[in-house]
């Protein structure tokens, strides 16, 4: 790909405007403060006192659906080799609320880990998980300016294979869910394909490359035994689909990288009832009133 070359001179004051120093959009000082933040020992005590409740195997170029409860725990585990995967999430009982990473990425960044939370769109606009532990956390931001667990990459899907490859790939991640989604609901994938949204790259490694501003991927640092773990904060149903790029370090969309299944762990904090952690409560949707400026008077 050539590189983006200027058509125009710079003007006198360039090196000025190009100083000039950034800030931070949404100050996450103005966030709530989660409960894993506020009171940590109460997410070690409800894990101390867990049980494992169901399991989820998701093979290799498939995507598979799973129910988390508001108030269990859920993994995200890497069990034979290096393999990403790309994440939905949904209001259980609404599916018009979902994951919204564009909001996400602009509260907490580019790459998610531990007490980062899961955003739903307008709206909703409340936290839908929150990250509660991470085995790849040490690996921070490489020289390249990559890392792990990203909300800038869409999902791999069979359009884009189609226009940069020119044939049809149905393994796509876009597609896993799709068929994921669609057998859960019991509709044909034209009713829902337009619920299923931009992903949590859950142990892909990824950046944008600093000189043309590409994304880019590479091979992910994830072995076996990693887990990414997370806290329902609603009722969700949840997609995952194990991407037929396997560890991401050559193409998407491909029947011969190497690819390995993922496992879902979903857990119950134990005898704690409805209420699994003494001074949590699931979020409340946006409090914002919905008019926009215009009068709701007739």
């Amino acid at each position: 790909m050539k590189l983006k070359r200027p058509q125009h001179e710079a003007p006198d004051d360039a090196a000025a405007r190009k100083a000039l120093k950034p800030v931070v959009a949404y100050p996450p000082e103005t966030l709530p403060t989660p409960l894993l933040d506020a009171q940590p020992e109460v997410y070690r005590q409800a894990k101390a006192e867990w049980q494992l409740v169901s399991e989820v195997l998701v093979p290799a170029r498939e995507a598979k659906t799973f129910r988390v409860p508001a108030g269990h725990f859920f993994r995200i585990r890497s069990v034979e080799g290096p393999q990403v995967g790309d994440l939905n999430l949904w209001n259980e009982h609404e599916l018009s609320e979902r994951f919204f990473t564009g909001k996400t990425r602009a509260l907490h960044g580019t790459h998610l880990s531990t007490g980062d939370r899961m955003w739903s769109n307008f709206p909703h606009l409340r936290p839908m998980a929150t990250i509660t532990e991470d085995t790849l956390d040490w690996y921070g931001f490489d020289s390249f300016g990559g890392s792990v667990h990203d909300v800038i990459g869409t999902r791999c899907d069979p359009y884009t294979n189609k226009l940069l490859k020119g044939d049809d790939y149905h393994y796509c991640c876009h597609s896993n869910l799709c068929r994921a989604l669609a057998e859960h609901v019991k509709k044909p994938i034209a009713e829902i394909e337009h619920l299923v949204h931009d992903v949590l790259n859950v142990f892909m490694c990824t950046g944008f490359d600093r000189q043309t501003g590409q994304y880019f991927m590479k091979h992910t640092p994830v072995r076996p035994g990693d887990y990414l773990e997370f806290f329902a904060e609603i009722d969700l149903l949840g997609a995952l689909s194990a991407c037929p790029g396997g560890a991401c370090d050559s193409e998407h969309s491909s029947d011969q990288a190497t690819c390995h299944p993922l496992l879902v762990e979903i857990f119950k904090p134990r005898g704690r009832g409805d209420d699994p952690l003494p001074g949590w409560e699931s979020p409340k949707v946006s409090a914002y009133e919905g008019s926009h400026g215009l009068s709701t008077s007739t």
